[in-house]
């Protein structure tokens, strides 16, 4: 009765939608950020977004919007600067990752009074997630999917192999900055959540269980969905129902399923 009961409160169902659009997004961009080993990067990228939430603050605007204008230039930037010096990723990524979060900081401190909403940008709060930013992720899932659909087989060949895209003549820097652009969007749309300090996990962990059982990269995106649902809705209902985090609980149920991913044969048969 309990649990049928919290189905008709309007933050739940806010709650329950933001999940879905988060595994959708998780599980397309995810399997790419697996598969072209760019998880540093993401990291670095999704840390960058509290600089975007502390001058969202300090210009008096909501802070996710502040967090996608400045995410995608910081994804942007590391992408030319990749592709025009000689300097090593991991420093550049580092380099990021430590001055986004040090001009968040700033930021903030120089906004008068207090800023209520800043540990929920930290951790995350699903459950708190306003209709407002709702509309926000429903249409970036759109624009996600939508891109992703039209330029699928060109990012699976960067994806792949670079050397080989640079043969067939396609634009492989720009379909490389258009994929940092697209993890940079999805970044943001996770802060309400699982927080920035959690985004990396719930982008990479249902990709990468996925993978296991998976050969193409098609698939792997479905599954990777699926699983997300599985991880965000089953860790809302454990939140809920134990009274904890829900973001921490989302992420460690993600860890779970990818720990004992890890002890399954993977199927011999091809798709």
């Amino acid at each position: 009765m309990m649990e049928a009961g919290i189905l008709g409160y309007s933050f739940f169902q806010n709650a329950l939608l933001a999940a879905v659009f988060a595994s959708i997004v998780c599980g397309i961009i995810g399997s790419y950020v697996v598969v072209k080993k760019m998880v540093s990067i993401s990291g670095g990228i999704s840390h960058a977004a509290f600089g975007g939430v502390g001058l969202g603050y300090l210009a008096g605007v909501n802070p996710i919007t502040g967090a996608f204008a400045f995410t995608i230039l910081v994804a942007l930037g590391i992408g030319i600067l990749k592709e025009k010096t000689s300097q090593n990723l991991d420093t550049l990524v580092g380099a990021v990752w430590a001055a986004g979060m040090a001009i968040g900081i700033v930021c903030i401190s120089l906004v008068p009074g207090y800023a209520p909403d800043l540990f929920g940008y930290l951790f995350g709060n699903i459950l708190l997630v306003p209709a407002s930013d709702l509309a926000l992720m429903g249409g970036v899932s759109v624009v996600i999917v939508a891109v992703v659909a039209l330029l699928f087989t060109q990012l699976q060949a960067v994806t792949f192999d670079e050397e080989y895209a640079r043969v067939m003549n396609l634009p492989v820097t720009r379909l490389s900055l258009v994929l940092l652009v697209l993890i940079a969007i999805t970044v943001v749309m996770l802060i309400r959540v699982v927080g920035i300090i959690l985004v990396i996990a719930l982008l990479t962990l249902p990709a990468a269980t996925a993978r296991k059982f998976t050969t193409r990269l098609w698939s792997m995106m479905v599954v990777s969905v699926l699983l997300g649902l599985v991880f965000s809705t089953g860790g809302l209902w454990l939140s809920y129902l134990l009274d904890i985090p829900s973001g921490a609980t989302i992420i460690l149920l993600a860890t779970i399923g990818f720990a004992v991913s890890l002890f399954i044969p993977r199927p011999g048969s091809s798709e």
